[in-house]
């Protein structure tokens, strides 16, 4: 089937990967919107393959409008429907804090059951990005906030890394078989507990349509350049939650970047610490922010498109 198609008219007609393509949100999301919300009515073949009209993909924008405003997708339909909704949402329709605060609970309970329910339900209702920026990431923030030397801390820390190192991994999997962007390879900082902020990166650039090579483990810096060459990668990005080795950020990353043959990036909260540090270096500052850190990636790389 073409970019869109024509049914039975002069109006164009769009199979649901397009529309994927064209909004960013993916068919699992757009297809619970459909089901469970009634916000898409999609028109259907004799088949049964969706097919959405320009129109329906303006509706689909402006759901992504009203979840970046912080409502919830049970409200939004309700807020599409009326005419006269305003620009803005009331103060009290977010439900994120909510969710927040069920998915740290659930983390320092070793609740894995809960864990997968609200990482299921967020990523099939709501566009990666969003769930990233309201609920993922800033979990993560007050969790490592209160990690420290209690009883429980690692074991709780460890729980959560191997829960979304299996959910994020399999959803890697699936999406670089489909995805026909450059290969971005993402690796640990030596001596750095950032498994979790490399996981949300990992997950964030995938979104954008890179294809990831994740690894676990880190790799002497002397093979980095065998590694990028070996896996066709064009960017090699490290996501770190601590400062890190001063003589190794200071010195090393900056030798590492100019033996490269492709850009070095930095994300997480390292990259916030230790911006001065490196700002006359080679190395790419990308900050903590994830949307800003793939924005950042964006200029760096090959178009993900392609």
């Amino acid at each position: 089937m073409n970019d869109h198609s024509q049914h039975g008219s002069d109006t164009p007609l769009y199979p649901i990967r397009e529309v994927s393509r064209l909004t960013g949100v993916n068919s699992v999301t757009l297809r619970a919107w459909e089901r469970r919300y009634g916000l898409i009515q999609p028109q259907r073949t004799p088949k049964g393959h969706r097919l959405y009209t320009r129109e329906d993909i303006e509706r689909v924008e402006q759901v992504l409008q009203w979840l970046n405003r912080g409502v919830p997708v049970s409200q939004v339909r309700e807020l599409l429907d009326r005419p006269e909704a305003s620009e803005a949402p009331p103060a009290d329709v977010s439900d994120w804090p909510g969710q927040r605060a069920q998915l740290v609970t659930a983390a320092e309970a070793l609740d894995l059951e809960r864990l997968a329910t609200l990482h299921d339900r967020s990523l099939s209702l709501y566009p990666v990005s969003v769930c990233l920026a309201e609920l993922w990431a800033p979990a993560v923030r007050e969790l490592e906030e209160r990690w420290g030397e209690r009883l429980g801390d690692t074991l709780q820390r460890l729980t959560l890394e191997a829960f979304l190192r299996t959910r994020i991994g399999t959803r890697l999997l699936h999406a670089n078989e489909q995805a026909r962007g450059p290969v971005l390879l993402l690796v640990p900082l030596p001596d750095d507990p950032g498994t979790l902020w490399r996981l949300l990166a990992a997950l964030a650039a995938s979104d954008r349509g890179y294809r990831v090579a994740l690894l676990d483990t880190e790799l002497p810096f002397g093979e980095l350049p065998l590694a990028v060459e070996a896996l066709g990668a064009s960017g090699v990005l490290m996501a770190g939650s601590h400062a890190g080795r001063s003589d190794l950020v200071r010195r090393q990353l900056p030798r590492l970047a100019e033996q490269l043959e492709v850009p070095l990036a930095l994300c997480g909260p390292v990259a916030r610490i230790r911006e001065a540090d490196l700002a006359d270096s080679g190395v790419a500052m990308l900050g903590d922010d994830l949307a800003q850190a793939m924005n950042g990636l964006a200029g760096l790389l090959p178009p993900a498109g392609e």
